[in-house]
């Protein structure tokens, strides 16, 4: 099946010299959930931009569907919906008018009850009488997803979804994104928030100085570049590691207090207890241990740090 989204050696250039995009390619498959992760920069939005029709690429070519965004505009912007970092919303108007007239700009016919669906599975429906402006911040962006879902986009783009929103909200608002996706709806969101990706994504891209670092699977990134540590807190410190250690992933830390080891996930029990075995053969005693798995934020630092 092709993709949904299909970008294709994509730069984008400003006037001023600055390569925002350089070369992206990427697949997007309909259905699931891409997280791309950045610093401030790095060229997120001006790719979510470009995808949405809202800014011309400089060079390549992005489908969605099969339609080429910038010849067959009308066709392309109908099956999305984009979530903005703004919060640009009419502060005067009630919550119901201001997703109603949303499905209206995009040419589809009125639809109370598509939008009373909408506004209840963001539980926004207790609020459809309310101005915008009686709203919290965190209610406001609820109104801004309605509104990207009022004309019932195929895609939806979070850019920073929960920017500014507490963690109970914003774990509300992962519900609502899981829930989306189990209709059919394709998401791609932006955050800087790494616990959203390792959250609700399917794929993690990481972007940076406007190239696309890589597109993984989140569970494969995790075994192919996450580590492995077991961490030992000695019983009496050392000096210095025995030489018959060196070059076998073990360091010393923590004023020689501390053993930390890296090691492979495959085979951990054996190589666990041959470093064990070993450590008790050189009178190294340990009072407790403990092991660590890398996280997503972990890989997220050392591909971004190696790019720099």
């Amino acid at each position: 099946m092709a993709p949904i989204i299909s970008v294709q050696n994509l730069t984008k250039t400003y006037a001023n010299g600055f390569e925002a995009l350089k070369g992206i390619n990427l697949d997007v498959e309909k259905g699931e959930i891409l997280a791309l992760l950045g610093p401030n920069g790095a060229g997120k939005t001006t790719l979510i931009s470009i995808i949405c029709g809202i800014a011309n690429p400089s060079g390549g070519k992005v489908l969605v569907a099969g339609n080429d965004v910038v010849k067959d505009f009308r066709a392309t912007r109908g099956m999305i919906g984009l979530v903005p970092q703004e919060l640009t919303t009419d502060q005067f108007e009630t919550v119901f008018n201001t997703v109603s007239f949303s499905r209206g700009l995009h040419g589809k016919k009125a639809n109370p009850a598509h939008i009373e669906k909408v506004l209840r599975a963001l539980s926004l429906w207790d609020k459809k009488d309310n101005m915008l402006r009686q709203l919290s911040g965190g209610m406001k962006r609820r109104v801004l997803i309605a509104k990207a879902l009022s004309h019932e986009p195929d895609i939806l783009f979070l850019d920073e979804p929960t920017a500014g929103v507490d963690v109970t909200l914003r774990k509300d608002m992962w519900n609502v994104v899981q829930e989306l996706r189990a209709s059919g709806v394709t998401i791609i969101l932006t955050t800087h928030y790494i616990e959203e990706a390792e959250e609700i994504a399917d794929r993690v891209g990481v972007i940076n100085g406007g190239q696309l670092l890589l597109v993984e699977d989140k569970a494969a990134l995790m075994a192919k570049l996450g580590r492995k540590q077991l961490i030992l807190d000695l019983t009496e410190p050392l000096e210095r590691l025995p030489e018959c250690f060196a070059g076998n992933g073990l360091t010393l830390e923590a004023g020689g207090s501390r053993l930390t080891y890296d090691f492979d996930a495959d085979n951990e029990q054996e190589s666990i207890a041959t470093l064990l075995t070993r450590l008790g053969e050189n009178n190294i005693h340990f009072k407790d241990l403990s092991t660590r798995q890398s996280t997503l934020e972990d890989i997220f630092v050392a591909l971004v740090g190696a790019d720099k």
